[in-house]
């Protein structure tokens, strides 16, 4: 028990409420009937279960608790979000009146300061919402000391400094089981490659968002992480990799697919464009495909979306300027429906499949 993390003690939590909802309908239907005293013996196991978690990891132990979980998340997320800001201000409203040694004395203080917060903060915080809002503000102000220290020392902005940041980024979410800020993280190393992509070829670094395959390589790397790397430990961080892959894989593919100047290819805009809504269309399809054969339901959800977006896309191309509006959204809804078809396809597959591998 000692070793279980907070997610494997919730999915644990979980799946007693569920046992308990099924055992009381097979009860009611006739097909079980458990007697007294091991209806007890099961009730006082679960119980002390849960009262552990309870008392290790602050673990919703019911429907009601699990919405009131919610809630706090978002606040946790949104106060981060505050208390950040008000940092970043609090340093540029009174940054000017201290000299250069104060200065930097005040970023190392408030950068380790904050990390050292977030670490004591952790070791007492079972729900973890309070370490999520001091790791949130200890990330900022990490990316602000290395931003103000450019600007006392006068040196050139760089890609570069994306890197301890990214590193700092999952240094945290990897200690104090982020995925917000393994999402920063991310983000982070995304745009450093791409970047780097950019200035290999001649163009400035902080341009590289005006040729948006830089991001492909990026999108490859992060989305193999998981296969390569374990986040067994970790809840759903394998999730948010391949999820952030597909983004940043299909996201600049559609927008070089209404904005062909944006592309490497040395061809007309028109054909760029012609090229990368198919090769979209066909790159959804497929990664649907692989999320239903690997049991990856985040996968397949966003291949479906990006699969539509493309598609619609594409219906905009051919028909918006030449159909009556009526027909082309009739076009639309009539299109919804023979994907669903095909989704419940998929989805029968999927359980057949998975039927299968249980045997």
């Amino acid at each position: 028990m000692g070793t279980l993390s907070k997610s494997e003690a919730q999915q644990r939590a979980d799946n007693i409420r569920v046992f308990h909802a099924e055992l009381a309908g097979l009860e009611a239907a006739g097909v079980v009937a458990l007697s007294d005293e091991q209806r007890q013996a099961i009730a006082t196991h679960h119980d002390g279960l849960l009262a552990e978690y309870s008392r290790q990891f602050d673990i919703d132990r019911d429907v009601q608790t699990s919405q009131l979980s919610l809630g706090m998340r978002i606040a946790s997320f949104l106060g981060a979000l505050a208390l950040a800001a008000s940092v970043f201000f609090l340093f540029y409203q009174y940054w000017g009146k201290f000299g250069p040694a104060a200065q930097v004395a005040i970023l190392l203080i408030a950068a380790f300061g904050s990390l050292i917060g977030t670490m004591v903060i952790q070791r007492r915080d079972a729900s973890g919402y309070f370490t999520k809002l001091s790791a949130l503000v200890a990330f900022a102000c990490f990316v602000l000391n290395i931003s103000m220290f450019g600007q006392i020392f006068n040196i050139t902005p760089s890609d570069k400094a994306l890197l301890p940041w990214a590193a700092f980024a999952f240094l945290l979410a990897y200690q104090c089981n982020l995925r917000v800020l393994l999402a920063a993280g991310i983000a982070c190393v995304a745009s450093y490659i791409a970047a780097s992509m950019g200035t290999w070829g001649g163009m400035y670094w902080l341009d590289f968002g005006e040729r948006p395959e830089d991001f492909f390589p990026a999108a490859l790397i992060i989305f193999c992480v998981p296969q390569f790397v374990s986040q067994a430990r970790y809840f759903r961080f394998a999730e948010i990799y391949r999820v952030f892959g597909l983004l940043l894989l299909f996201i600049p593919m559609l927008v070089v697919a209404n904005w062909g100047d944006g592309s490497y290819v040395d061809m007309q805009a028109g054909t760029v464009e012609a090229f990368y809504q198919w090769l979209g269309l066909a790159g959804s399809a497929a990664v649907v495909w692989l999320g239903v054969k690997r049991h990856w339901p985040e996968v397949v959800n966003t291949g479906v979306t990006i699969f539509v977006i493309f598609l619609y896309t594409k219906f905009y191309d051919w028909w918006w300027e030449s159909m009556p509006k009526y027909l082309f959204f009739l076009v639309l809804g009539l299109t919804a429906i023979v994907l669903l078809s095909v989704f419940r396809r998929l989805r029968a597959y999927a359980l057949k499949s998975l039927a299968e591998q249980m045997k």
